[in-house]
């Protein structure tokens, strides 16, 4: 554990909103108190936090995005993300932005990318941390939120944007009808990083592939049932963000003694170790880089290794690799 918690790491996958602390949390909801069903005490936010089946996490995560409601509120969020994960010794974190339900909520799109860019420098200069921004299609929102998303990211284009994604339920939200979204994201320099294969089969994820061009897959767990789909992600290297406990929270895996990860490595599939949405999950990055360990059997030159495929995974200039790369081997000789 120690080794972790000093361990200089990147995060590849982990959700703005989603990684709201219970104190930022209940901040908010004091805001709004009377609007809405979250609690303003963080010792109730545990019990809320309790999600039945993958649909109900969905509508959890919605009424926390109904919290931010002003510019204000995205620079709080953001700027307490990155205090956060800084604190872990996170020197690299994409965060997946979704600008549509700030958009929704009454927050023009100019002021979300001046609040992220805002809070993203003071991050950098304060704590340490470089953030770089995935805006996120909510698939549940269909082609509207797609349209709404890509315009935001092309027409304003802030300066940490360096992904393209698509997330929400995979449920009754097809990976072809967004297709032609895609297709303008990545000719304008944006990285494809859908989520697939997270609640649903491999036919998602190999939709994501042919369809989305998708460089990293978001869970992507589901490719355990396909062998074919793994040689394939391992001969591409197409790396897969896992993210164990929330898969397990989520019901999208049984249980963590059943989660796919060790089969996924075994077959050569790239992987790195996320949190997804870590206070709604009760976890942080090191106590994901401690369950992938136990899974895997990892000592700790194993776990560096996990950090260092983060790196070099991630879509940061080569310099800030280089940089981490050398904190990494330098963790470890010490």
């Amino acid at each position: 554990m120690s080794f972790i918690s000093e361990l200089p790491k990147a995060e590849l996958h982990v959700h703005h909103v989603g990684s709201a602390s219970p104190h930022t949390v209940a901040e908010l909801a004091s805001r709004y108190e009377g609007q809405t069903t979250v609690p303003s005490d963080p010792d109730l936010l545990a019990d809320y936090f309790t999600f039945t089946d993958f649909g109900h996490f969905i509508e959890v995560y919605l009424s926390v995005v109904d919290l931010i409601r002003t510019p204000e509120d995205v620079w709080t969020l953001t700027y307490d993300v990155a205090r956060d994960l800084a604190a872990q010794n996170v020197r690299y974190a994409e965060l997946t932005m979704t600008p549509y339900t700030s958009i929704l909520a009454g927050i023009s799109a100019e002021a979300y990318c001046e609040a992220i860019e805002d809070a993203r420098r003071r991050a950098e200069a304060e704590l340490g941390i470089t953030l770089q921004w995935c805006f996120d299609i909510p698939g549940e929102f269909g082609i509207p939120g797609a349209d709404v998303t890509l315009d935001t990211a092309l027409r304003l284009r802030p300066d940490g944007l360096v992904s393209f994604g698509l997330g929400g339920p995979e449920v009754g939200v097809p990976r072809p009808q967004f297709a032609p979204h895609f297709e303008q994201a990545i000719a304008a320099g944006l990285r494809s990083v859908p989520h697939a294969g997270e609640s649903t089969g491999p036919q998602t994820i190999w939709d994501a592939i042919n369809h989305l061009g998708a460089e990293r897959i978001g869970h992507g767990i589901a490719a355990a049932q396909d062998p074919t789909l793994m040689h394939y992600l391992a001969e591409r290297q197409i790396t897969l963000e896992v993210c164990p406990t929330s898969n397990v929270c989520t019901q999208s895996v049984p249980s963590m003694a059943e989660h796919p990860l060790p089969q996924l490595v075994a077959a050569g599939v790239p992987i790195t170790i996320n949190s997804d949405d870590p206070p709604m999950f009760a976890t942080t990055l090191n106590h994901e880089y401690e369950v992938a360990a136990d899974l895997l059997g990892l000592n700790d030159a194993g776990v560096a290794d996990l950090a260092r495929g983060a790196v070099r995974a991630s879509f940061a200039a080569d310099a800030t690799k280089t940089t981490i790369l050398a904190e990494i081997d330098a963790h470890v000789a010490g």
